[in-house]
């Protein structure tokens, strides 16, 4: 009878385990669910989108992507696609997922997203719980294709929140480990850093949380190098 009762508790947990994730995932996803601010930048993306043929490398997250100005230029071998929205959030970018991913065929995709919840009070499991559902509606909607995820940069003006951060960063470094062989994590973390391991101010605009264009050539330079080393590359 003991292996049978253990069998009974074990499949009790997984499920109570499986309703409690399922339902937390919906709670702090409702807690995104009046976005009408992004509605604006969303549009635009839609805008981008439509003029540009077939892209290749989706480019998707907060205002760190969309402001990226040299983004097609310093990607044009990849025929890439700035999809960045401001403020985006990694929740944000889930409930738009689908409006924004119809009519797309992407080979690679790459995030940045996360900094904004941490911004805004969420905790990094919250953040973590997001990632993972972004990547089931990426594998849902396109299979397994190549995806990045660009470590969360630490800011000056978010030095405040430096340690949840780095635990954010840890967390879905070890998830992605963990995952299908196609999810990669770039970090970028140190490279913005001084020689005291506080934020580069040079890499920064005057607002201390967006980067410049040499904190954007950093960016590429790992990215650029991140591929060729893993041998990332359009079908």
């Amino acid at each position: 009878m003991q292996p049978y009762f253990y069998t009974i508790c074990l499949a009790i947990a997984y499920m109570a385990f499986r309703n409690t994730y399922q339902a937390t995932f919906a709670v702090l996803l409702n807690r995104e669910s009046d976005m009408f601010w992004y509605e604006q930048d969303v549009k635009g993306v839609e805008a981008k989108k439509a003029k540009v043929v077939n892209p290749k490398m989706l480019f998707y997250g907060s205002s760190s992507i969309r402001l990226w100005s040299s983004l097609e230029k310093d990607f044009a071998e990849y025929k890439p696609l700035n999809m960045g929205f401001g403020g985006s959030t990694m929740a944000a970018c889930i409930v738009y997922f689908e409006r924004l991913m119809a009519g797309l065929n992407p080979d690679i995709i790459l995030i940045y997203a996360g900094d904004n919840d941490l911004g805004d009070g969420r905790h990094p499991e919250e953040v973590l719980i997001f990632f993972k559902q972004l990547i089931a509606e990426i594998r849902g909607r396109f299979g397994k294709i190549p995806v990045l995820f660009v470590s969360i940069k630490p800011s000056i003006t978010r030095f405040n929140i430096i340690n949840q951060i780095r635990f954010t960063n840890s967390i879905i470094k070890d998830a992605i480990a963990k995952m299908d062989g196609e999810v990669f994590y770039i970090d970028i973390f140190d490279k913005m850093l001084d020689a005291n391991n506080y934020p580069d101010k040079s890499l920064f605009l005057s607002e201390g949380l967006h980067i410049n264009e040499k904190g954007y050539a950093i960016w590429k330079k790992m990215i650029t190098g991140f591929m060729t080393e893993h041998n990332i590359h359009l079908q």
